[in-house]
């Protein structure tokens, strides 16, 4: 296995190869974005983006870095996604700003998402809607599509042909053998392609860890019929915006215990009304409520389904933990399902939103109580058959953080890929097939962008620094003017603190060091500003520190009169 940490800028692209590096998704879970280069132009697969943890703080979403690319925008020949989960069509838009005419390539049910969230911001994207069995040309990019499970319908795999070879990117990917939509993995196709011949397999490392094989979501469907049959009061369901098969598994018990559904959050509301209008979710005529209704209906003739259930602060479920919902009061006896698994970063903020429900007095089930959620990607048992249906030459694991990768790497072995055919990237790392062989060749600079509010990249690692030592020290100010001449204070400083402590007089002590640096400075003749500045500011640094062991942030301004 070959480890990417210790490689230089890459060379020019290989005449007649192929190039793959990743802007996003190696090495993290979230913001995936796969390029491919071949002669002269790129093929990208999937642009999601991230959402942010507890020390990035006031950070919206977090976008694969486009900077590798920006240059060369015109030479996209189209972006195709493999489905319609955030953290793989979450950044489309952004990624279109830069040229809006690229086109995206995806199912029915992909493409009506990217479609509504481009609509927000103002775009009309040029789509081009694909089915498993298809092909599409891209350029040089010859592209064919398989059917995968996954948490949401219309999931697909890509395979990639070139002159260099044949690359099968897996996508998000689950073997359920019993889907609700019928739809399995194209395991068939897949050994198809590996009779071909296929020279690098990108496969999801996401449970590469977790021995033998998911469970079928149909499995589902029961538990939830016996925990909301038992329920006296109403019920609320958390779960993924997208995820059409396990609401539809609500909506079904909701309707056979003579129960109406309500919808709740902006993007739950708006990604059922597309399922409902494609033919994705069968909902009877009546069944569904808005909230005006549901707030005339007897609690236990009702089921809420949410957003919310990673933990989301401006998500409806976190919102009626607060007590905050402007329709929605938490009470005694409701019941609350986060029909979801935990995504590794959000622990906190789920946990936060369990402990306030359960203050306020509802029972909570949750996976670690009652099998309510089932993975949408494949267990070790499941990469097994997929390695030894697709037989690849080279194998490079994707999705997952490097123990993941690494778990995966293992699993190609296993099957009989050769070790040094196993190719463990990380973001920016550019991965060279060339007769055959992949092999890494460089690595390119590539960071996190983050957008926050209408900014852009505004934000950088300095800033959520500074956030971080607001949030965590608080913050003092200093303010003294000071004669140009002599250097001598001719006001008497004035401290303030914000988020440093209730005492008003906390800073009193602090006051006359500051005074008596100054006189110590105007003593030695210093009259400039910012050497002034600086000596305030290791004055009250250092007695913070003594006084208190904290680090709030100073902020000193000396002006000269």
């Amino acid at each position: 296995m070959r480890d990417p940490h210790a490689f230089g800028t890459p060379p020019a692209a290989p005449r007649g190869g192929l190039r793959v590096f990743a802007l996003g998704g190696i090495g993290e879970i979230g913001r995936n974005m796969t390029v491919f280069e071949h002669d002269g132009k790129l093929l990208i697969i999937d642009c999601g983006v991230l959402f942010p943890e507890d020390q990035q703080p006031g950070v919206d979403l977090i976008l694969p870095d486009f900077g590798p690319i920006e240059d060369r925008i015109d030479d996209v020949a189209a972006v195709v996604l493999t489905h319609g989960h955030e953290d793989h069509i979450g950044a489309v838009p952004f990624l279109l700003r830069l040229r809006r005419d690229i086109p995206v390539v995806g199912a029915k049910f992909t493409l009506a998402l990217v479609a509504a969230k481009c609509r927000e911001h103002r775009l009309q994207p040029k789509l081009i809607e694909v089915s498993e069995g298809e092909h599409t040309q891209h350029g040089p990019f010859d592209c064919e599509y398989f059917a995968v499970n996954h948490s949401i319908p219309d999931a697909l795999a890509v395979a990639v042909r070139t002159p260099a070879g044949i690359v099968l990117h897996t996508g998000d990917i689950k073997l359920d053998q019993l889907p609700l939509d019928g739809r399995l993995t194209d395991l068939a196709g897949f050994s198809r392609l590996g009779d071909e011949g296929v020279d690098l397999f990108l496969v999801d490392s996401t449970n590469a860890e977790v021995p033998g094989f998911v469970t079928p979501e149909r499995e589902i469907g029961p538990v939830l019929d016996s925990v909301i049959g038992k329920a006296r009061g109403r019920v609320i369901v958390a779960s993924f915006a997208s995820h059409v098969h396990r609401i539809q598994q609500v909506v079904d018990v909701a309707q056979r215990y003579d129960r109406r559904v309500c919808f709740v959050g902006r993007s739950m509301v708006r990604n059922m009304q597309i399922a409902q209008d494609l033919g994705y979710l069968d909902i009877p005529d009546g069944l569904v409520v808005d909230l005006d209704q549901a707030a005339n209906l007897p609690v236990h003739k009702l089921v809420l389904i949410s957003t919310g259930s990673q933990g989301e602060p401006l998500s409806a479920l976190s919102r009626m933990a607060r007590g905050d919902h402007r329709q929605i009061n938490i009470r005694a006896d409701d019941l609350v399902v986060l029909a979801s698994s935990l995504i590794p970063g959000n622990e906190n903020a789920v946990f936060t939103v369990v402990n306030g429900l359960a203050r306020l007095g509802a029972t909570v089930v949750t996976q670690q109580n009652a099998k309510v959620h089932v993975s949408g990607h494949a267990s070790a048992g499941e990469l097994l058959y997929l390695y030894n249906a697709v037989r690849p030459t080279n194998a490079m694991p994707v999705h997952g953080e490097w123990r993941h990768l690494r778990a995966n790497a293992a699993l190609a072995v296993a099957t009989g890929v050769p070790e040094e055919r196993v190719v463990l990237a990380e973001n920016g790392v550019v991965v060279d097939l060339v007769d055959g062989i992949a092999s890494i060749t460089g690595k390119v600079r590539v960071g996190q962008v983050y957008v926050d509010g209408l900014s852009v990249g505004d934000v950088g690692e300095s800033t959520l620094s500074d956030r971080l030592v607001l949030g965590e020290g608080g913050f003092i100010s200093i303010t003294v003017a000071v004669d140009e001449t002599t250097g001598k204070a001719v006001t008497t400083p004035e401290l303030n603190g914000r988020g440093f402590s209730d005492d008003p007089d906390a800073l009193a002590d602090a006051q006359e060091l500051v005074e008596a640096e100054l006189r110590r400075l105007a003593g030695e003749g210093v009259t400039d500003t910012h050497r002034i500045a600086q000596g305030v500011r290791r004055v009250v640094g250092r007695w913070v520190a003594d006084t208190y062991r904290r680090r709030p942030m100073i902020v000193p301004t000396v002006i000269g009169v």
